[in-house]
């Protein structure tokens, strides 16, 4: 009788990048990558070009100079992504996948969308400071689950955004990024209004009608999850970098 232990294949999941949207530096997903981390994840929050505190220049940074930093943050990952971006980072996000689709694994829209055009064309300044609330929810930004203390917090920390990522569109031209397995998480929008504005042609979700692996995820809060329901976000990225993770080294038990 053979006393050979059986052999097991353990899965590492895969590396997890966060890219937060406007206004906002990798700060934003500190309570996300704090509990992603405490889970046993590698993971990656990256602040955009242009969206440091101290960036001398904001009118000079344009919309390749924040692809590349996804890029290199992917590349330095060490293994295929899960590339969880949010709100207007879905633009570089998006251009991301185009230029290095074999290293995202899967990529992950939080309340965004990836968007083959520009999401502002005619906006001519050299950057946009953060508007009053007011605005924001006008525009379609909802502060649902938001506490005061969530608002003070990003009204103090919040970065003007570059004008030129806002009035630039992606350039897109491979078709692998078709192939990356994709899930939108709506969460101001349910997934039924998302369908229906891939319907209505919208520039900012218009890879939705392209992609060949969509599925979607519906958590009823605002524009902002990783604070109003960050133990939700973090959990559905755990569950997918450990689902597309990859396979290591044989061992016996």
């Amino acid at each position: 009788m053979s006393d050979r232990r059986p052999t097991v294949t353990r899965m590492t999941p895969a590396p997890i990048v966060l890219v937060p949207g406007f206004w906002l530096g990798a700060w934003a997903w500190d309570e996300v990558a704090d509990l992603l981390r405490a889970a046993g994840h590698a993971v990656t929050a990256v602040t955009l070009p242009g969206l440091e505190p101290d960036h001398p220049d904001r009118g000079s940074v344009t919309l390749d100079d924040q692809v590349r930093a996804v890029v290199a943050a992917i590349e330095a990952a060490g293994a295929p992504v899960v590339l969880a971006v949010h709100s207007g980072a879905g633009v570089p996000g998006y251009a991301a996948t185009d230029r290095r689709p074999e290293l995202v694994a899967h990529a992950v829209y939080v309340d965004s969308g990836p968007a083959t055009g520009a999401l502002n064309p005619d906006f001519a300044a050299a950057e946009m400071p953060l508007p009053s609330w007011a605005d924001l929810e006008e525009d379609g930004n909802s502060l649902e689950g938001l506490s005061p203390e969530h608002l003070a917090r990003f009204r103090d920390r919040a970065v003007p955004e570059p004008g030129g990522p806002v009035r630039q569109a992606p350039e897109l031209t491979g078709d692998g990024r078709l192939d990356v397995p994709t899930t939108v998480l709506c969460t101001s929008l349910t997934s039924e209004q998302i369908r229906a504005a891939i319907i209505e042609g919208w520039a900012w979700i218009g890879g939705l009608a392209e992609l060949r692996d969509v599925r979607y995820e519906d958590l009823p809060t605002g524009h902002w999850p990783m604070w109003s329901r960050p133990a939700d976000v973090a959990d559905l990225l755990g569950r997918i970098a450990g689902n597309t993770g990859n396979t290591g080294n044989a061992v016996t038990q």
